[in-house]
């Protein structure tokens, strides 16, 4: 595509230079810039990369797109804002991608994975072919690649929808952040269906107020269309139980499937019975009603389970088929998965790094602990301090004994961080051991027959952030390990 044919999406800009150079490709990292490419200059947090244009040029690049004016000599169009011209001209490039697949979107404080991947379990088992976007990995069809955030920018975002219909993906399902909406990441992105999982405290270092993160959330409902097409209708789905739901059921043009354990949600639960191992329940739908048997344990997986059900229907899936793929649904790795290595003790490691999911993980490992439960449980470094205290008073609440520890430090002090969590503990039974290893062995030293020890705060995460460096360390197979040598 010729430069001048790119830029015909754009309703103004300035150039510096001249030319109309085919563009091949388009990169906004300096170091992807092959011949041809067009080079997207960011202001990032911490690299304004319109000082890098000089290297894009050395490296190939064709052309420039900008917020001002740079020293080359090839042609430069300067606009507003790179970030948002980024999501129109990557979507025209790629030729609308997201148009010629069924686009699920989850956003959620908590949920998000174990929901898309319920969705995606469903559609598979359905024969459509998908593609998977969140915190753990990217997927197509069969194929995994490594995900750097839980929603990438609104061009590697267009770049992975072209690649996936290549491979002959219909559908894509992906996690969307606060910060993404935010930050306008999934501009451009056509969405068929959206769902909302729940809200609850996280992020208030970025969005500083729940109001401001909750209208985060929301631009995913505002944004999913505004217009009605019978080929192509839009859904938002949303958790009817949730505080927060009348606000993005009012935030959408769409048509709204609810769901909850409440008998006014359109997907409800009703019989909920919770176990060990599984969770059944007789799912009442406007589509009928059907008893189900998820071999998921805990509330907040009935409440996983009742958002797959309703965004498969939207897509056109009986009720019928997704219980019946849902019986046989697979766990997501680090989401309460138990490590198991004879030991008379059950070991827990769960991503639960906010108030309410650490507090949702205890109140089911409540009900089937036979013996006490010990909590390891840190926060994470340059991050939301608010939530701090209150993680470790539920830590205190809900469990026996708790030890904290680091999480991510990141480039904080983590005896800062431990001394934070304290004024949620006082009075409680607790340990300060800031190294996470030490913590769990010391959890799992303590623990008898019949206990429960849950390691929380990192789930499927295979490193730990110290600084600006960053370690291998797995809590899986750092407590596999310790129970071996026990």
């Amino acid at each position: 595509m010729r430069l001048h044919a790119l830029l015909e999406v754009l309703p103004f800009y300035k150039v510096q230079g001249e030319g109309n150079p085919a563009i091949s490709n388009i990169a906004n990292h300096h170091k992807k810039v092959r011949n041809g490419d067009l080079f997207i200059c960011i202001k990032g947090l911490e690299v304004d990369s319109h000082s890098l244009a000089h290297v894009a040029e050395k490296n190939g690049a064709a052309a420039i797109l900008a917020e001002r004016e740079v020293d080359v000599d090839i042609p430069v169009i300067i606009v507003p804002d790179t970030k948002k011209a980024m999501a129109v001209l990557s979507d025209h490039f790629y030729e609308q991608p997201s148009h010629r697949l069924l686009l699920v979107g989850v956003t959620g404080t908590n949920g998000k994975t174990t929901t898309t991947n319920l969705i995606d379990q469903i559609f598979t088992g359905n024969g459509m072919k998908t593609g998977l976007i969140g915190t753990m990995h990217i997927k197509a069809g069969d194929e995994l690649e490594v995900s750097h955030n839980t929603t990438p920018d609104s061009l590697t975002l267009q770049q992975t929808f072209h690649r996936f219909c290549k491979k002959g993906v219909k559908s894509a399902i992906m996690e969307v952040s606060s910060h993404a909406l935010d930050q306008g990441r999934v501009h451009g992105c056509d969405y068929d269906i959206a769902v909302f999982t729940n809200l609850s405290q996280d992020h208030l270092d970025y969005h500083r107020s729940m109001d401001e993160y909750r209208n985060a959330k929301g631009l995913l409902f505002s944004q999913l269309g505004n217009t009605y097409y019978k080929k192509t209708p839009k859904y938002a789905i949303i958790n009817k139980d949730d505080h927060a739901a009348e606000y993005f059921i009012r935030s959408t043009a769409a048509h709204v499937f609810t769901y909850g354990l409440s008998a006014e949600a359109d997907f409800c639960a009703r019989d909920l019975q919770l176990k060990p191992s599984e969770s059944s329940f007789t799912l009442v739908s406007p589509f009928g009603e059907k008893d189900i048997v998820l071999p998921l344990a805990g509330k907040f997986n009935v409440y996983n389970a009742l958002a797959a059900i309703a965004a498969a229907s939207a897509a056109g899936i009986s009720v019928e088929q997704s219980v019946r793929l849902l019986e046989n649904a697979q766990g997501v790795r680090g989401r309460f998965e138990s490590i198991s290595e004879g030991q008379p003790f059950s070991v827990i490691i769960d991503y639960a790094h906010t108030p309410d999911g650490l507090k949702n993980v205890l109140e089911t490992i409540q009900s089937i602990a036979a013996g006490e439960i010990i909590v390891v449980v840190g926060c994470g470094g340059d991050r939301d301090k608010i939530k701090r205290p209150i993680m470790a008073e539920i830590a205190c609440e809900y469990g026996d004994f708790a030890v904290f520890t680091s999480d991510n430090p990141r480039t904080e002090n983590p005896i800062d961080i431990l001394k934070d969590m304290e004024a949620g503990a006082v009075g409680k039974e607790y340990k300060l051991i800031t190294d996470r290893k030490n913590a769990i062995k010391e959890a799992i030293l303590q623990a008898k027959e019949g206990d429960v020890v849950l390691i929380a705060g990192k789930g499927h995460e295979t490193y730990q952030i110290i600084g600006n460096d960053v370690y291998d360390f797995d809590d899986r197979e750092v407590a596999r390990q310790i129970i071996r040598e026990l």
